[in-house]
C-alpha cells in the first residue's frame, strides 16, 4: 500500500523507483494541493535515500495530467478574499515560487529522472516533466503536450517560461507558449521536447533503461572544486558552457526573435491579454540569468497576473463556466437522459449542413431535407468538403468518411423524416416557410420526438404556434460554421416544458458543444447583443467618422472582426431584412437607429448586400487568399469629416464594448437570460466579445458598477438613450453589487437545493 495518497510508489531490485500518479475518484489527474504534496514528498524521498538510484514518474490513468485544479487558482486569482493586498501579493509569491523550487530540487538532487507519459500531459502536467532529466512518450494518437495557458489568461507557472526555451531556444517556444499550442507525441519528439515516441506497453520500460544506462555513464564536474555528477542527472542548462539554442535576447538571432514577437503580440492582442506581455517579459528576462533567478522572475510574473482581475474573469469563463455549462449546470434536473439516434432536418443551406456534418459525426443517422434534390446534395456535399480537407491533413480516412456519409440521407421527400427523433428546421428567416415545413415535419416525428427551430431573431413562442404540441418546440440556434463554433443557444418558448429543454441539452452533449438557455425574445440573447455592436460601428459611419478608423478600434477593443466587415461577414441584407420584418411586427413602437437609412442605401440602392456577392461596406476579392479593401465610393452614402484627430478612441472604444454590455444587462432584467455563466459564456463563443473581459457582465463587474453606470450616461447624453442604463443597473451601482454576486450560480443552487 502507497504511503501517498495520489501516487503509488514502489522500488524494484535495480533501485529505481516509480511513482505512479492516479488521483482516486479523478477521471483526469492534476495539480492539486495534495497532489503537489505527495510529488514534494516524493522527490525528498528521491533526493536523500541512497537505495534510490533514479526515478521514473508515469500515470496510472490515459493520461498523464490535465494540469492545474483552475478552481483552486480562480479563487486565489484577482486578489482572492480576505488580508490586506500586500498579504494576499506575498501569499501568491510564496505558493507559486514554492512549486518551482519543488521541481527545481527534483532537477537538481543529482539522480536521474525520467518521466513515461501515457497520454495528455498539459500545462502544470508537461511542466512537472519538463523538470525530469528525460521524456518518454506514448504513441498515443488523442495525446496532446502542450502549455495552454494564455488561452484561460494565465501563464504557465512551474516552470514553464524557463524550461522550455532553454529546451528548444526562443524562437521555438514563445510560439506554443503565447499561443498555447499542444502538439501531438510526434510533433513533440520533433520540436526536441520529448525525447523518444514508444509503444504504450514498453513506456515504463524504455525510462528505465534510459536510467540504467545513465547510471553506467559519464560523470560531469561542476566547476574546478565542484562534485562529479551523473550527466544523465543533470539538465542542459546546469552543465558548464551550456548555451540557449538559438541564442538569448543579446545575440543576434535571438534578439530578432524577441524583437519579432513583441511586434506581433502587439499587433494581436492590443496589449489586452496580460498573460502574453507577462509571458514575453518573463522570457526576455529569465533566460539572461541562472535557473534559479528564472523560476523567481516566473513566479514574480504569475502574481502579477493573478492579481489582475482580467486573469479572474478569464478562468471563470473560459474554463469553469464553460466547463459546467458544457457538463449540464443547466439541464433541468429529474429528467432521463435522452438520445438521439435519428434527426430531420429541413434546409440543406450552410446551416443545414453543418448540423447535419455534427450529428452525423456524432453517430446519428441524418436526414437532410430541401425543396430540390440537388440543393439537399450540394448540402451533402459540404460535409465531404470537410471529410476531404481532413483526410488531406491526416485526421481522417476513406474509410470513416465513406461511413460517416453513409449516415446522411439527402432527400426532397418528408416521408424519409419518419421516426425522426428530433426534426432542426433551418430555412430561411421568413415565418411562412417556417410554419409550412414544420406543419409537413410534424406528422413523421417519433412519439417522445421534439421539434426545433435553428432560427436566430424569429421569436420561438410565434414559430410555435404552427406546431400541435408547443410544450415540445424549442429554439436550437447554431453559429456558422457549425463544423467549428462550439455554442448552441437553446432557447425556450412560452409553452416550452422542462423535458423538451432537457433533450435538447442532451442532444447538444451528443455532439460535444457548449450550450446556453435564453428565454424567448426578439433576437434572443446573442443576436440581439451582436447586433449593437455592427449597429453601433454603422452610427459611427454616420457621424462622419472615417471607416478605417471604426474597424481599427474595433479590432482594438479585442473583437475578434471590426464591426463593417462582421457586417459584410453576416450580409447587409439580412439585417435590412430582419429591420423589415421587426418593423411590420412593432408598427408605431418600432424605433429608428443611426444605423437603419445607411444599411437601406448600401442595399436598395447600390445593391451591396456584403461578402456572398463581393461587395458591401468592403469590396471582397473574387479570388481566394485575394484582400478586401473598404469600398471607396462609401462616402457617396456618408461624408467622412472625422479623422483621427477628431475622435478619442478610448471613448469609441468604451462605446463598442459598453453598448454591448448594456444589452447583456438589459437582456438579464428582462429574463431572457437568467444565468451569468449563459451570458459570459455565450457572448465569448457566439460572436467572440472580448475575451481578455471574460465576457459582458464580467466587464461589468470588473469596471465597477457604480462608475460603468456614469460612463454610460455619459455617453447617452452625447449619442442619445440607447447608451442609456436600465433600471437593474442602477439599483447596482446604488448598492455596489456586482453580477456574480448578486446573481452567483452557486449561490442559486444552493438555495434552490434548501
Amino acid at each position: 500500500m502507497s504511503d501517498y495518497e495520489n501516487f503509488g510508489f514502489e522500488v524494484d531490485g535495480d533501485g529505481i523507483a516509480v511513482a505512479t500518479w492516479d488521483m482516486p475518484n479523478r477521471s483526469m489527474n492534476v495539480l492539486s494541493q495534495s497532489s503537489m504534496k505527495d510529488l514534494s514528498d516524493i522527490i525528498e524521498k528521491v533526493a536523500s535515500d541512497d537505495a534510490i538510484k533514479g526515478l521514473v514518474i508515469t500515470s496510472g490513468k490515459g493520461a498523464f495530467c490535465a494540469g492545474a485544479d483552475l478552481s483552486m487558482m480562480s479563487s486565489n486569482s484577482g486578489g482572492g478574499s480576505g488580508g490586506s493586498e500586500q498579504d494576499k501579493v506575498k501569499a501568491l509569491y510564496e505558493n507559486n515560487l514554492a512549486f518551482n523550487m519543488q521541481l527545481r530540487r527534483m532537477e537538481s538532487c543529482g539522480k536521474p529522472i525520467a518521466a513515461a507519459i501515457p497520454g495528455t500531459a498539459l500545462g502544470g502536467g508537461l511542466e512537472v516533466t519538463l523538470a525530469c532529466h528525460a521524456r518518454f512518450v506514448a504513441d498515443n494518437p488523442r495525446a496532446q503536450l502542450g502549455l495552454p495557458e494564455s488561452k484561460v489568461g494565465l501563464l504557465p507557472g512551474g516552470g514553464g517560461t524557463q524550461r522550455l526555451p532553454r529546451m528548444i531556444g526562443a524562437a521555438g517556444a514563445l510560439p506554443l507558449i503565447l499561443q498555447g499550442t499542444a502538439l501531438s507525441p510526434e510533433k513533440a519528439a520533433a520540436a526536441g521536447i520529448v525525447n523518444k515516441v514508444v509503444a504504450g506497453d514498453k513506456l515504463v520500460d524504455e525510462a528505465k533503461a534510459w536510467i540504467k544506462e545513465g547510471l553506467a555513464g559519464e560523470t560531469i564536474k561542476l566547476g574546478k572544486r565542484g562534485p562529479e555528477v551523473l550527466a544523465a542527472a543533470l539538465q542542459p542548462w546546469d552543465r558548464p558552457k551550456y548555451r540557449i539554442p538559438g541564442g538569448g535576447p543579446h545575440d543576434k538571432n535571438g534578439g530578432s526573435t524577441f524583437t519579432m514577437a513583441n511586434a506581433m503580440l502587439n499587433k494581436t492582442t492590443h496589449q489586452n491579454y496580460p498573460a502574453q506581455q507577462y509571458i514575453l517579459a518573463a522570457v526576455y528576462e529569465g533566460i539572461q540569468v541562472p535557473i534559479e533567478a528564472g523560476l523567481r522572475i516566473e513566479s514574480r510574473y504569475m502574481t502579477k497576473l493573478m492579481m489582475d482581475p482580467r486573469s479572474k474573469a478569464m478562468i471563470r469563463s473560459l474554463f469553469l463556466s464553460m466547463q459546467e455549462l458544457s457538463k449540464g449546470a443547466r439541464r433541468p434536473a429529474g429528467v432521463d437522459k435522452w438520445e438521439v439516434k435519428k434527426l430531420g432536418i429541413l434546409g440543406a443551406g450552410m446551416m443545414g449542413a453543418g448540423i447535419a456534418y455534427v450529428s452525423a459525426k456524432a453517430g446519428m443517422d441524418v436526414v437532410l431535407l430541401d425543396r430540390d434534390q440537388a440543393d439537399a446534395d450540394k448540402g451533402k456535399a459540404y460535409s465531404e468538403g470537410l471529410l476531404d480537407k481532413a483526410i488531406s491533413r491526416g485526421k481522417s480516412t476513406e474509410e470513416k468518411k465513406a461511413a460517416l456519409l453513409g449516415k446522411i440521407k439527402a432527400t426532397t421527400n418528408y416521408d424519409d423524416l419518419e421516426g425522426c427523433d428530433l426534426v432542426i428546421e433551418a430555412v430561411f428567416e421568413d415565418r411562412g416557410i417556417k410554419a409550412d415545413v414544420t406543419k409537413k415535419a410534424e406528422p413523421k416525428i417519433a412519439k417522445g420526438g421534439i421539434y426545433g427551430s435553428n432560427t436566430s431573431t424569429l421569436p420561438i413562442t410565434g414559430l410555435a404556434e404552427a406546431y400541435s404540441k408547443p410544450q415540445e418546440f424549442i429554439g436550437i440556434h447554431f453559429f456558422s460554421p457549425v463544423d467549428k463554433m462550439q455554442l448552441v443557444e437553446i432557447i425556450m418558448g412560452e409553452q416550452t416544458n422542462d423535458e423538451t429543454l432537457a433533450k435538447a441539452m442532451d442532444y447538444v452533449a451528443q455532439i460535444k458543444k457548449t450550450p446556453i438557455v435564453v428565454n424567448d425574445s426578439r433576437g434572443f440573447y446573442t443576436s440581439r447583443c451582436f447586433g449593437t455592436y455592427v449597429s453601433e460601428g454603422i452610427a459611427m459611419l454616420a457621424e462622419g467618422i472615417e471607416p478605417a478608423i471604426i474597424e481599427n478600434v474595433g479590432k482594438m477593443t479585442g473583437m475578434p472582426m471590426p464591426p463593417l466587415a462582421l457586417n459584410d461577414e453576416v450580409s447587409l441584407d439580412l439585417g435590412y431584412k430582419v429591420r423589415q420584418q421587426t418593423k411590420k411586427d412593432l408598427g408605431d413602437k418600432y424605433v429608428e437607429g443611426p444605423a437603419d437609412k445607411i444599411v437601406e442605401e448600401m442595399v436598395v440602392t447600390h445593391g451591396r448586400l456584403g461578402k456572398k456577392v463581393g461587395k458591401g461596406f468592403y469590396d471582397w476579392p473574387a479570388e481566394k487568399g485575394g484582400n478586401k479593401r473598404l469600398w471607396p465610393d462609401l462616402h457617396k452614402v456618408v461624408e467622412h469629416t472625422k479623422t483621427i484627430d477628431d475622435v478619442d478612441t478610448d471613448e469609441l472604444k468604451n462605446r463598442f464594448l459598453f453598448i454591448q454590455a448594456l444589452e447583456a444587462a438589459r437582456c438579464f432584467e428582462e429574463e431572457v437570460v437568467t444565468d451569468v455563466r449563459d451570458a459570459d459564456v455565450g457572448a465569448i463563443l457566439g460572436w467572440g466579445y472580448a475575451p481578455w473581459s471574460g465576457g459582458p457582465l464580467s466587464l461589468i463587474d470588473m469596471t465597477g458598477t457604480e462608475k460603468f453606470v456614469a460612463e454610460c450616461d455619459k455617453l447617452a447624453q452625447k449619442y442619445g438613450d440607447r447608451f442609456k442604463p436600465n433600471a437593474l443597473l442602477r439599483d447596482m451601482a446604488s448598492k455596489g453589487d456586482t453580477f456574480y454576486g448578486r446573481f452567483n450560480p452557486a449561490a442559486k443552487v444552493a438555495a434552490a437545493a434548501e
